[in-house]
């Protein structure tokens, strides 16, 4: 158990977070960011960013490094280990990491974000890896030349699908809709691109795999009920992600799909409790939105801390 009592602990490392460290030093308060895999998020498998102010063209990889050089610069202490618990209390809150450690603080930040959303059909998780994938960026070069297919119709389908053109021979967008929810700039692009076929109203019932990989998937018409089978290389799934909510503490509301409920500040049910990014519940999970809470749960939260210190003051 560590003796220090920090201000903040911010657990994860994405845009969210990294921002919330940045604000929380330059608060001069006493944090520690958590984070178990590499900092930057998710946006650090993205192989283009073209939406986050600042920057026209930059890779999610060089971005998500400049956030995390940019709270180095301010001395963030950060903690390479996964939250096992988190324990709310009157006076302070509690978290404990993997390996047994105990920390507590007066504030504590979730931008734990989320995972890739399964589609739940036969040969998604055995294929895993030998020709199903949720990352293009990671996985792409490995079907240089080939046919692959992405699921999905939003803003990450269309980026991975665009990406993918440049390296496979045909790309196909299977999406259970007849039109894409992705942004309409990357829509145009979608249709210009001539190695991309849609699939609409189209969902895929099964993975088929061989010693080789995968070779094909079946498809079901979602107005016709029609079946059939369409060889490909690869399937790429992005049909959004599900909230990393495991550890968030009992008392803390959160909607159907399992992400936080927060007021304007992202402050939780539990006073000193906050949430930013992907895990709470709010209309756009973009970066530059994550980024935004992250600096409002940590200004929120260094007003709480000063309060409460002050209050504590007083009552000694």
């Amino acid at each position: 158990m560590s003796d220090t009592i920090y201000d903040v602990i911010i657990i994860g490392g994405g845009p969210g977070g990294l921002t919330a460290g940045i604000y929380a030093k330059r608060a001069a308060m006493n944090a520690v960011l958590i984070e178990k895999g590499v900092p930057g998020g998710q946006i650090i498998n993205s192989d283009e960013v073209e939406n986050y102010p600042g920057f026209e063209h930059i890779s999610g990889a060089e971005l998500g490094m400049k956030f995390s050089q940019h709270a180095d610069t301010y001395g963030l202490e950060v903690e390479g280990r996964e939250v096992a618990a988190i324990v709310p209390g009157a006076e302070l809150h509690t978290v404990q990491l993997d390996n047994g450690t105990i920390l507590k603080s007066h504030a504590v930040i979730l931008g734990t974000g989320g995972n890739p959303r399964k589609l739940g059909i036969p040969g998604e998780s055995e294929f895993y890896g030998k020709g199903v994938s949720y990352c293009a960026v990671c996985d792409g070069f490995f079907f240089r030349g080939k046919t692959v297919v992405v699921v999905g119709g939003g803003d990450s389908a269309a980026e991975e699908a665009l990406y993918l053109a440049k390296i496979a021979e045909k790309v196909y967008i299977a999406h259970r809709r007849d039109a894409l929810r992705a942004g309409m700039l990357l829509q145009q692009r979608v249709f210009d691109e001539c190695k991309i076929e849609m699939l609409w109203n189209t969902v895929l019932t099964r993975i088929k795999a061989n010693d080789e990989g995968v070779y094909a998937v079946d498809l079901k018409d979602t107005q016709t009920n029609d079946q059939r089978e369409l060889p490909i290389n690869g399937v790429f799934i992005f049909i959004g992600f599900v909230p990393n909510n495991a550890i968030v503490p009992a008392g803390i509301k959160m909607s159907v799909e399992g992400n936080v409920i927060t007021d304007e500040k992202c402050e939780t049910a539990i006073p000193g409790i906050y949430a930013i990014g992907d895990i709470r519940e709010k209309y756009a999970r973009q970066i530059i939105t994550a980024a935004a809470d992250g600096c409002t749960a940590a200004l929120a939260a260094a007003h709480y801390v000063e309060a409460k210190k002050a209050k504590d003051a007083c009552t000694l």
